[in-house]
């Protein structure tokens, strides 16, 4: 993992709330389909709830996904987000150690 990459994906207020969104995403999302991968949610309602154009989320489930914080899977012509709990936690870890 690399430090500096989650910082910089974290540095944008909306990247950081989409983390938040996706750490419990029962709480922030409808339910998805049957077809879902556990913990999945589509990226139609990531951009729905940002307010943002497709491309701009895009790029920043992009920007999360290379940091690690989000993984994608796709199912048919749906791609579905989910957060990495494992990776931000060893993030968390490795900057208390460095600071």
């Amino acid at each position: 993992m690399d430090i500096n990459s989650v910082l910089s994906a974290l540095a944008n207020p909306v990247r950081l709330d989409i983390l938040t969104w996706l750490k419990e995403p029962e709480r922030h999302f409808p339910p998805q389909k049957d077809t879902a991968p556990p913990g999945g949610i589509c990226v139609s309602h990531i951009r729905e709830k940002a307010g943002l154009s497709q491309p701009t989320i895009s790029l920043y489930l992009s920007t999360l996904s290379r940091a690690g914080l989000v993984s994608s899977t796709r199912v048919g012509q749906w791609t579905y987000y989910r957060f990495e709990r494992e990776v931000a936690e060893a993030f968390l870890q490795a900057l208390g150690e460095r600071l």
